[in-house]
């Protein structure tokens, strides 16, 4: 349904441009086709809590006495950093390139909403192939995970350093923006993305 409502919207926004040129069918031509593209997460860089770099830790042991310092730091703080990548593919199975010039954002760890954003740079996916958007994420744990107990920040830390045998659970909601014409057309609803990540 939120396909059809996204090809529609093209449609009449391509009806509705006054004048129409090569580059608005260029355009309308990449909005549609960006509808039947697959998105997943294929990988997670980059991350980094309290200064850490957990790319490198595979499990507590792997935590030096400074990394220690640092994570008490981090607790006692009034703000506990943490950055990581999201690798997104997309995947486009057309004869046509597609192409979009915005895409809002919404992060969750393990269920638990941490950050929303807004990636602000065109993309284009070749037709039979595929392209990698990397999603820059920055965000306060602190308030991410506001009301929950220091064990639980604690837990969530450790988990993201591999200790024990459950994965983190990463699902970014995704919403992108393309122009047609000179009007920008945004994808009702929010295609969902979903990865499990081990670091170990």
């Amino acid at each position: 349904m939120q396909k059809l409502l996204y090809l529609l919207s093209v449609s009449a926004l391509v009806l509705l441009t006054v004048i129409s040129s090569c580059d608005v069918t260029k355009q309308a031509r990449k909005a549609t086709t960006l509808a039947n593209c697959n998105f997943r997460i294929v990988s997670v860089e980059h991350i980094s809590l309290a200064g850490i770099d957990f790319q490198q830790v595979k499990s507590v042991t792997d935590l030096s006495i400074s990394d220690m310092g640092k994570l008490l730091a981090g607790f006692a703080a009034p703000v506990f950093p943490l950055s990581l990548t999201l690798n997104i593919e997309g995947r486009n199975p057309n004869d046509r390139e597609a192409g979009l010039n915005r895409l809002d954002w919404i992060l969750f760890i393990d269920d638990i909403e941490m950050a929303a954003g807004i990636l602000d740079k065109p993309f284009t996916i070749p037709p039979k192939g595929s392209s990698v958007i990397p999603v820059d994420i920055g965000l306060d744990l602190k308030k991410a995970l506001s009301g929950k107990s220091a064990q639980a920040t604690l837990n969530f830390c450790m988990n993201l350093a591999g200790v024990g045998d459950t994965p983190t659970r990463f699902r970014i909601k995704l919403k992108p923006t393309v122009f047609v014409g000179n009007r920008l057309l945004t994808y009702p609803g929010y295609i969902t993305v979903r990865t499990e990540y081990f670091s170990k």
